[in-house]
């Protein structure tokens, strides 16, 4: 009876499911992308905690990284290990790579990431390679890739891909869900050099350089230490490198949060007014069943259960439609074909998401009713006669 009443007049109703639909798609599209992207943000935070990251004056940070800035004179490395507090210093050449034939890629779609062989567990911890790889040979070319490059690719160990102008061989996969990781380039520090800069005009090591510090010696005291001795540099603690993103964080997710709830709010007026419109066609039908006997909260249970039905139904269709949108939209802004986000669909679109979003419609759609159902249970007979007849 519920669905026959609805679709009564199938045009407004198609209408308002639409317009649900629509306000869902844009939520689960912007959250999905936001989420991914402050959580690969987040990310690249746990790399070299407890450890000071020595970069370039004037150089773009990015929770560990630099994204933008100049390189590191080789004395300068060689002044760190002076420095009182400092255990060790692991120089790393890092460069971000982009399509130069995308004008709207955002986000790099790799990582090349040079470092001292005997350093390697200072970047990737205890991740394993996969079966079958081993770490690339003494200033041999040789590489370590993620598991998403692989796969992009359809790289194996042993497969030969070109870096600049050199041919590289890929001799392990890493075993990782890190959204940085998978995305990586990693090779000897000697060998990235030799591949992205082949004749230095200056004589310099890095563009940053990863300080790890003495027992009972705190990041601040080193890093004041190590920019009271060297100009031209900036060393950065745990605590500022996430202070320089997570102001931009906080934005794009109340941003978030703010388009969610308008969209929400939208909806739901959309849901108010078509529904109000079918009371008031549908008058008469509500005061016979008055005559009949029929209760006033049975009329009350209609109303609500023909907004909900319209909540679920666009709240369905809007999460499929929000799912293609983001999976398109993540696909163009990184390069990474569309295949490969539907085959890992259930990380980036996470099922409880997805129950949220359609929980929070279903039950926004039910609030909704609640006036238009006041009204319907209120209708007086007489009047109902009067104004019908």
């Amino acid at each position: 009876m519920c669905f026959k009443n609805m679709f009564r007049r199938r045009f407004r109703t198609s209408l308002c499911i639409f317009g649900v639909s629509l306000a869902i798609i844009f939520i689960v599209a912007i959250g999905a992308l936001t989420t991914n992207y402050t959580a690969a943000s987040r990310d690249m935070n746990i790399f070299f905690r407890g450890n000071v990251v020595v970069v370039a004056e004037g150089a773009l940070v990015v929770q560990a990284f630099p994204i933008i800035g100049g390189n590191l004179p080789a004395n300068d490395v060689e002044k760190l290990q002076q420095v009182k507090g400092v255990k060790t210093t692991v120089p790393m050449l890092v460069r971000f790579g982009y399509q130069v034939d995308s004008v709207i890629q955002l986000a790099p779609s790799n990582v090349s990431i040079g470092i001292p062989p005997e350093n390697w567990s200072i970047l990737v911890g205890n991740t394993p390679l996969k079966a079958g790889g081993q770490w690339p040979s003494v200033e041999k070319k040789e590489i370590i890739i993620g598991p998403s490059l692989a796969q992009q690719y359809d790289l194996s160990v042993g497969s030969t891909v070109k870096l600049e102008k050199t041919n590289v061989t890929v001799t392990g996969i890493l075993d990782t869900q890190s959204a940085l990781l998978s995305r990586s380039i990693i090779l000897q520090l000697v060998v990235a050099r030799q591949i992205y800069y082949p004749n230095p005009t200056v004589s310099w090591i890095g563009n940053m350089v990863v300080v790890e510090l003495e027992k009972e010696t705190t990041e601040t005291e080193v890093k004041d230490r190590i920019e009271a001795v060297i100009s031209g540099i900036k060393a950065l603690t745990t605590k500022e490198r996430n202070e320089i993103i997570e102001p931009l964080l906080h934005d794009i997710e109340t941003w978030n949060v703010g388009i969610s709830s308008m969209l929400y709010l939208l909806s739901m007026i959309l849901v108010i007014t078509v529904a109000m419109m079918n009371v008031s066609e549908r008058r008469r039908d509500f005061a016979i069943l008055d005559t009949l006997g029929a209760p006033k909260s049975s009329i009350f249970r209609i109303v609500i259960t023909e907004t909900t039905a319209i909540g679920l139904l666009g709240g369905l269709a809007g999460i499929i439609g929000g799912s293609v949108a983001a999976i398109i939209l993540a696909s163009i802004y990184t390069n990474i074909p569309f295949s490969m986000f539907i085959a890992n669909l259930l990380n980036f679109i996470s099922p409880s998401f997805v129950i949220q979003i359609l929980v929070s419609t279903v039950t926004l759609s039910c609030i909704a009713g609640i006036i238009p159902a006041i009204a319907a249970s209120k209708t007086k007979i007489s009047e109902v006669l009067r104004a019908e007849y």
